[in-house]
């Protein structure tokens, strides 16, 4: 072993006493300490604040239904109304000063605030959720923006929380500073995070919850820890002996605290950029191939996706386009997407169909292809007349007169490659029904050529009409049977006068 002079040690022990004494000093230039009147003051407005009484908790319920309702409306200025009036800032500051006095009292009262004001405010807001999801107010089908801002914690969160425990306990200790603590309540925001716990516990949203849980302890934890450097560094630590450390263990556990949770904070910010460079790359490789498809501009409005699995994308996207797009459209997109992407991609397209107007243009009349001599398409409605004849005697005569009668023809939906054809209320115009393969129409009176298709209107069996291109349909061919045939009345509608044949004189 080898020996180490006794000089040496002193000398060591003297540099470290003098480091420490240089550090105080620096401290002691750029934070003054407080007079002992003034921290007086503090402790005791700190105790009166961290007190769990009744208007501690009149305040926590109320700020607890302005922040609910913001939560819900998706209304910022809600929210920030919310933390101007909860009262929640205070314990987690005397949890601070108890932490570095050693005051037992205090740090009691202020868990007790803290914790009973924190259950409060997640069962209130909770029941408030699940009423309000009954009523028809609002909708939650889709979560409003303010909730899912409070479900997604980042490191940045963290230094806002820090920032802001410091300035409000340097703000506390000043008096001339106290007019920032409003601004300090706005930033730090405690209380809608704690309302969005109960959000997402009434939707049953476990993630949401979560996050929301997590972005709470961290502001707590950080701004505790802020707060009690800030006592710190003005001089409310006790007297200090000869051989305690310079640092209190109450700095540095709080401290350790907060690095621990820049582990999950980490985590959880690693996993959001990594969505958010996926679904940009989603966007970007579906943009791009939307703009190969022949004869359609089309606009990509709206794309989410899952993963059900590390090889697998389940895709959603919204196009807006000015053509339609055929069931072969969407084949080569899911297979172009898959191939950029190297994964099994399972798309749904939900199609907008757009038209482009010019204002400056006004709109003409444009030719339209018909069929037969005539110049314009008409569409002729067949009407059946019952004409009686005021003779008294009726004359039965051999003779028939022919007369035309346009008779629909009964259709059968094939030809869509296995996915479902679109009835559209004009050709090319906004879909209005999805149709089977399989799906028996009833092709009426409608011929129209259009962008090289050609359209018939249909009717399909639940009554809508529409149009639809005659590829995907194949006329269904009545085969004649020896079943008798029903009888000429059968054929006559009902209500129809039938004249009674007399002998002739």
């Amino acid at each position: 072993m080898r020996y180490i002079p006794d000089e040496w040690v002193s000398d060591l022990e003297t540099f470290l006493s003098k480091g420490r004494v240089r550090t105080r000093l620096l401290l002691r230039r750029l934070v003054p300490p407080m007079s002992r009147e003034s921290r007086a003051e503090v402790q005791i407005h700190l105790r009166d604040a961290s007190k769990p009484d009744f208007d501690y908790f009149v305040l926590v319920l109320l700020s607890c239904m302005i922040a609910t309702f913001g939560l819900l409306t998706d209304s910022a200025a809600t929210i920030i109304g919310a933390m101007l009036v909860a009262p929640l800032m205070s314990p987690i500051l005397g949890l601070g000063l108890a932490s570095i006095r050693g005051d037992t009292l205090l740090l009691r009262n202020a868990a007790a605030a803290l914790i009973r004001g924190a259950v409060m405010a997640v069962l209130l807001s909770t029941v408030l959720t699940w009423f309000n999801a009954k009523l028809p107010f609002i909708s939650l089908q889709e979560l409003p923006a303010e909730v899912i801002s409070r479900t997604q914690p980042t490191p940045i969160d963290l230094g806002i929380a820090l920032a802001g425990g410091l300035a409000a306990a340097f703000a506390l200790a000043q008096p001339q500073l106290s007019a920032a603590l409003p601004g300090v309540a706005i930033a730090t925001a405690l209380m809608p995070p704690l309302c969005t716990i109960g959000v997402g516990i009434a939707l049953n949203d476990w993630g949401v919850a979560g996050g929301a849980f997590l972005l709470f302890i961290t502001n707590a934890v950080t701004i505790a820890a802020a707060s009690i450097f800030v006592f710190f560094a003005l001089g409310f630590n006790p007297p200090r002996k000869d051989n305690e450390r310079f640092i209190p263990r109450s700095l540095l556990i709080s401290s350790a605290l907060s690095l621990v949770l820049l582990a999950p904070l980490g985590i959880q910010s690693y996993l959001f950029v990594k969505d958010a460079t996926l679904r940009a790359h989603i966007d970007e490789v579906v943009k791009a191939r939307l703009a190969e498809i022949p004869g359609a501009e089309a606009e990509l409005v709206f794309s989410d996706f899952d993963q059900p699995d590390k090889d697998t994308i389940s895709l959603e996207i919204t196009v807006r386009s000015i053509a339609s797009l055929s069931y072969r459209d969407s084949v080569s997109l899911q297979e172009a997407i898959a191939a950029d992407l190297q994964k099994t991609v399972q798309l749904q397209i939900n199609h907008i169909y757009a038209a482009r107007l010019d204002p400056a243009v006004p709109p003409t009349l444009t030719a339209t292809a018909t069929l037969g001599p005539s110049p314009t398409f008409t569409k002729v409605i067949p009407t059946k007349t019952a004409t009686l004849t005021p003779t008294p005697t009726y004359t039965h005569t051999p003779t028939h007169t022919a007369t035309f009668t346009v008779t629909p023809s009964l259709l059968i939906l094939i030809n869509t490659y296995g996915g479902s054809v679109y009835l559209r209320e004009f050709p090319n115009g906004p879909a209005i029904a999805h149709l089977e393969p399989g799906t028996q129409l009833l092709m009426l009176y409608g011929y129209q050529i259009v962008d090289g298709w050609v359209w018939i209107e249909v009717l399909d069996p639940d009554g809508r009409q529409g149009w639809i291109p005659q590829f995907y349909t194949q006329v269904i061919t009545l085969t004649p049977t020896d079943t008798p045939a029903a009888s000429p009345t059968s054929l006559i509608p009902a209500g129809t006068p039938t004249p009674s044949p007399t002998a002739a004189p």
